[in-house]
């Protein structure tokens, strides 16, 4: 469900998905909405009143992530048929698997340069991939639990996993060491979320709370309640002034921050320059150690907001349902969408920097709202007969690739045992000249 609060509270249902959601995200540019669902499809909706999307199938099993590059170019998603996949959103087409999990993959994203994917999954280990030769760089072990989320901080040098077994761990992908372990939950940790300054983490729980984490003294400083049930996601707005959480008890609390705001901003536009600008963040960048904002006292602050704030939820809130229309189908190639449309529905993946000024967001609005009024049959110049020519392509390409998929992922298991087997005779043939 989408939410706008102006003029008054309305709430937008897009209707497309056949099983539950299990993600969404924004693209940076927020023109497009990416959605996962255990229907093992993704959907991308342009967020209007009119149902545009596009279905993305290439997973065999139901999809847990998805997130942007920060340029918007590419989606990564993750699934729990133990693969990660990417698509480049501009042709709307699948481009490659990440396999080397060997069980569901629960989280994937972007570092904040696009050159690096993290990955969590519940065989236990944290894996950095390298998005330039597709292969797997790092590898993080707990032999405790597993990550349920994953993410960079915004600097890229580091990872944040909020785990299964109650704890929080910072990584230096730089040198390869844990740098920071919370313990500070008495349940499974959700979700995590680094405020754009990169020095305060807030996490989510099973224990109905979320803590606010002081990244460079390495404490909690904030406990925050508020939820009546376990706690499932949480996020900084783009700026950190704000932050929104939600969890089982079906609500949404939306949170003010009280950070520094000056110095916060200093620091997302230096993130920002370094981002677009300088060499890649996680090999040259340096982790920050400034001065700590709080000087006051050290013991956790906990914050109840109940008495404080007034419950916006109502018995019948007014809800809009937003249908999808014949959705395209899309698995290696771009989908089925009019021919007059598609080329302007397509320049909202790109980057606004990278588009000219008369193919500004607003402008391919405009355009296709305008486009969108036009009957659906004057739109179209393809002969029915071609048209169905190429659903029944469509088709068999979507049965090829889920095969290839599944060949990809015997393939990893077939390469995981012969290096099993190589392990144990190199272990046999130890033993045996130690004897002899």
């Amino acid at each position: 469900m989408l939410w706008n609060f102006k003029p008054q509270a309305r709430a937008f249902r897009f209707v497309g998905h056949k099983d539950v959601v299990t993600s969404v995200q924004f693209s940076p540019v927020g023109n497009l909405l990416a959605s996962a669902s255990r229907d093992r499809t993704v959907r991308l909706w342009i967020p209007d009143k009119k149902g545009k999307s596009s279905e993305f199938k290439a997973h065999t099993a139901p999809v847990r992530s998805v997130d942007f590059s920060a340029d918007g170019q590419f989606l990564a998603t993750a699934s729990e048929d133990k693969s990660i996949k990417v698509w480049n959103m501009y042709r709307q087409r699948f481009l490659y698997s990440l396999y080397r999990h060997t069980h569901w993959v629960r989280c994937a994203k972007f570092s904040p340069d696009g050159r690096l994917i993290v990955s969590c999954s519940e065989d236990k280990t944290v894996k950095i991939w390298d998005t330039t030769n597709k292969q797997c760089v790092n590898n993080f072990s707990d032999s405790v639990g597993f990550a349920n989320f994953v993410d960079f901080n915004p600097n890229g040098t580091c990872i944040a996993s909020a785990g299964s077994d109650h704890t929080v761990k910072i990584w230096d992908i730089r040198m390869n060491k844990l740098l920071q372990h919370y313990q500070v939950h008495s349940g499974g940790v959700n979700c995590l979320s680094y405020h754009p300054s990169g020095n305060y983490l807030i996490t989510a729980s099973s224990d109905g709370t979320l803590k606010i984490l002081d990244i460079l003294e390495g404490r909690l400083i904030y406990t925050l309640q508020g939820h009546t049930g376990p706690v499932f996601a949480v996020s900084f707005s783009k700026g950190g002034e704000l932050f929104t959480s939600g969890g089982a008890d079906a609500q949404v609390l939306l949170w003010r921050t009280n950070f520094d705001e000056l110095y916060c901003k200093d620091l997302i536009k230096r993130n920002l320059k370094r981002l677009h600008f300088e060499s890649p963040p996680h090999l040259l960048d340096i982790y920050p150690r400034t001065p700590h904002l709080h000087n006051g006292k050290l013991e956790t602050v906990e914050i109840n907001p109940k008495l404080e704030v007034i419950d916006l939820q109502t018995s019948n809130p007014p809800v809009v349902d937003v249908l999808s229309f014949d959705s395209t189908t899309t698995t290696d190639t771009s989908g089925r969408t009019p021919p007059e449309k598609s080329e302007e529905i397509s320049r909202y993946f790109l980057n606004p920097s990278l588009v000219s000024s008369d193919c500004s967001p607003a402008t391919l609005k405009k355009k296709t709202e305008d486009m969108s009024d036009l009957p659906y049959e004057s739109q179209r110049s393809i002969p029915l007969a071609v048209t169905d020519a190429l659903e029944h392509i469509m088709e068999q390409l979507n049965v090829l690739t889920q095969t290839v998929s599944i060949l990809e992922q015997r393939l990893t298991l077939t390469e995981d045992k012969l290096k099993d087997c190589l392990e144990n005779q190199q272990r046999l043939f130890t033993v045996s000249q130690q004897k002899s």
